[in-house]
């Protein structure tokens, strides 16, 4: 029935022109009472989404990126993303409304998201609404670092990075351990433009079969420590090599460890022990006194020079390896068999009154009596190794983090892997020290010193 009809059902009497203006306005009034309502309630979802807890994390360039979310499908019935493509990652809905971000971001900055969706009740003509976020994308951090060379013309200069592989010969058809050593300038340094404060020394004395290893971390903080570690190294290991250039003093010594090997209590202990006080307590003594003659030619506090010092030797005896060694300040010093699952740290890291700080073989209470030197030397006959590692905080730091993580078997475990991860540890492998220096460039959060590390492997 038409509208005029109706309307004169209703004893209403309108022309042909009323009739068409009430319909058209009888249509507006309820399209826009309509509208009003789908608006009404298209804003309620709106706001709906505005509230959900709904979070895209900042990212890292280079580092692999994972968010995951999901939306109530009682309000959202669709949605998909809009500029993320821009930061290198990607997303995918599931069934189930479930949103997973993924990817390596590849470039930094701070990028506009948009969530385009459809809310519950949305029908074809209406709006597609938005809610839009802002992602920051971090720069790697280790970009940020400079990596600015050390001026030549400095005192006491030295390069910003040292490698060295000591290649022994087999004997009788017998292959035999190798040493390999490496030392890298900080970040924190070399951001700055300053000098590489580590040093090592690693020596295998041909005639009498005995290796020698140095390393040393010159303080920070003193002026000139730089050449303090490398009087210190070089020092220790000069001493030891006169001594066992004397056949008459070597023989000695070596047959008091063959007699100390089936008697190491008692007596015999005592006198080993004074013989490596002559051997390796004299090495750490003639470090101190060498370095304390040249600050006094320069007219320079010993504090300037401020060293740690890690020394060992080493023999392989038909019996047994002779490991004895000297340890003051941080790092870390000890022999590993990976096998056995074996440590033996040779010393204690010590620190000095505060935190951070640590002793060095420069400080003159290190020499006040025998019993200081005494109380840092360690010997003792092992089995055969996996490695004897030297190393300076710079690498056990991150390696361990706490001094009581260095009694830990599995921690070294984790080292050595992650060493042979890239260095190939194997006979008469020279290439092993560029190896080992590229690994030194590791990335560990907020560990930025120098690192040296010497493996007699």
């Amino acid at each position: 029935m038409e509208l005029r009809d109706r309307l004169h059902n209703l004893l209403i009497d309108c022309s042909d022109a009323e009739v068409e203006d009430f319909s058209t306005w009888m249509v507006k009034r309820f399209w826009n009472e309509y509208d009003k309502e789908r608006m009404d309630a298209r804003i309620v979802m709106e706001n709906k989404v505005k509230e959900l807890a709904i979070s895209i994390p900042n990212g890292t360039v280079g580092k692999e990126y994972n968010a995951t979310f999901s939306i109530p499908s009682n309000i959202v019935m669709d949605y998909w993303f809009e500029g993320l493509e821009k930061t290198g990652l990607a997303y995918n809905v599931d069934d189930n409304n479930v949103c997973t971000i993924t990817g390596t971001p590849s470039e930094a900055g701070s990028f506009e998201v948009i969530m385009s969706y459809k809310y519950k009740g949305w029908i074809d003509g209406n709006p597609i609404l938005q809610r839009k976020f802002l992602v920051a994308i971090n720069p790697d951090p280790r970009t940020l670092w400079k990596d600015i060379p050390t001026p030549a013309d400095i005192e006491y200069f030295q390069p910003d990075r040292d490698h060295t592989y000591v290649k022994v010969e087999s004997i009788n058809g017998v292959s035999q351990k190798d040493i390999v050593a490496a030392s890298q300038r900080g970040r924190s340094h070399a951001h700055e433009g300053n000098p590489r404060d580590d040093h090592f020394r690693v020596e295998y004395h041909e005639p009498s079969g005995w290796y020698m290893m140095a390393v040393a971390d010159g303080a920070g903080s003193a002026k000139y420590s730089r050449k303090g570690s490398s009087i210190a190294c070089d020092t220790a290991v000069d001493h030891c090599k006169t001594y066992f250039d004397d056949k008459e003093k070597l023989a000695d010594f070596e047959e008091y460890i063959t007699t100390y090997k089936d008697n190491p209590d008692g007596e015999y202990l005592k006198l080993m022990t004074d013989k490596i006080y002559g051997l390796v307590g004299n090495a750490a003594f003639k470090a101190h006194k060498a370095i304390k003659a040249e600050a006094d030619t320069k007219g320079e506090p010993m504090k300037s020079y401020h060293t740690t010092l890690l020394f060992a030797v080493c023999k392989q005896f038909p019996f047994g390896w002779f490991v004895a060694s000297y340890w003051v300040g941080d790092g870390a010093m000890c022999i590993y068999d990976k096998e056995r699952k074996y440590i033996k740290l040779l010393g204690i890291p010590d620190g000095g009154e505060f935190a951070g700080q640590t002793r060095f073989i420069t400080m003159p209470e290190m020499f006040k009596d025998a019993s200081a030197i005494y109380n840092r030397l360690r010997f003792s006959i092992e089995q055969d190794f996996t490695a004897l590692m030297l190393m300076t905080d710079g690498v056990s730091d991150p390696a361990f983090e706490t001094d009581a993580n260095l009694n830990k078997v599995e921690k070294w475990d984790e080292l050595y892997d992650s060493i042979t991860s890239e260095v190939e540890l194997t006979d008469d492998n020279t290439e092993s020290q560029y190896q080992l220096l590229k690994w030194l460039d590791f990335w560990s959060q907020g560990n930025h010193d120098d690192r040296t590390i010497a493996i007699l492997y």
